[in-house]
């Protein structure tokens, strides 16, 4: 079953998106404009005679192969790979291109306009909005950030999940606040009356 190049299209003109489609390479080539990557191409990918799904960003970073934060950057993808749903990195050594992927096996079932828009969609805002910012800190300073806004989702989903946990969970550390301080190391603890 899986799917084919017509039904993706179709998901993309659905959507209003502007593509090419490479039939010889069982492919769609389109792409988007973004905040962090000046060339945003997108390759949709069918392998396997459509069984196999492959929704990738090419050459999203450059210049790795002989940067002296390679390492880092390298150590930063996988990080974010393991924060992410879907998104994946793929490194090539002889040339250092850098992709940011997502693929999975359709195998005997269909690919549905949802999967498609959510893989879609995901890529985008993952690689502009989440990753390439963080890669860029470490491509410039040689060190990973991390996720800044890990903590501003953390809270949303709180808040989501459970209205009104947030405003007890600060009145509690504004309470913790105004009982006072624990004394510094430098302090003598208070003598006890016994």
């Amino acid at each position: 079953m899986g799917a084919t190049l017509q039904q993706i299209a179709g998901y993309l003109d659905n959507k209003g998106w502007k593509y090419k489609l490479d039939e010889d390479e069982c492919r769609i080539l389109t792409g988007v404009y973004a905040e962090n990557i000046q060339e945003f191409l997108i390759v949709i990918q069918l392998d396997e005679d459509g069984e196999f799904f492959e929704l990738f960003a090419p050459r999203v970073l450059s210049g790795v192969n002989n940067h002296p934060h390679k390492a880092a950057i390298l150590q930063t993808m996988l990080c974010i790979s393991w924060e992410t749903k879907m998104l994946q990195w793929e490194y090539d050594p002889s040339d250092g291109e850098i992709r940011a992927i997502i693929e999975f096996p359709l195998e005997d079932s269909t690919l549905t306009e949802r999967q498609f828009n959510r893989c879609l969609f995901s890529l985008v805002e993952l690689v502009d909005e989440i990753a390439l910012p963080r890669l860029q800190t470490v491509m410039e300073t040689g060190e990973d950030p991390g996720d800044v806004t890990e903590g501003e989702r953390l809270l949303l989903k709180l808040q989501e999940e459970s209205p009104g946990l947030l405003d007890v969970l600060e009145r509690a550390m504004e309470a913790r606040k105004r009982r006072g301080r624990l004394p510094s190391e430098s302090e003598d603890p208070p003598e006890s009356k016994g």
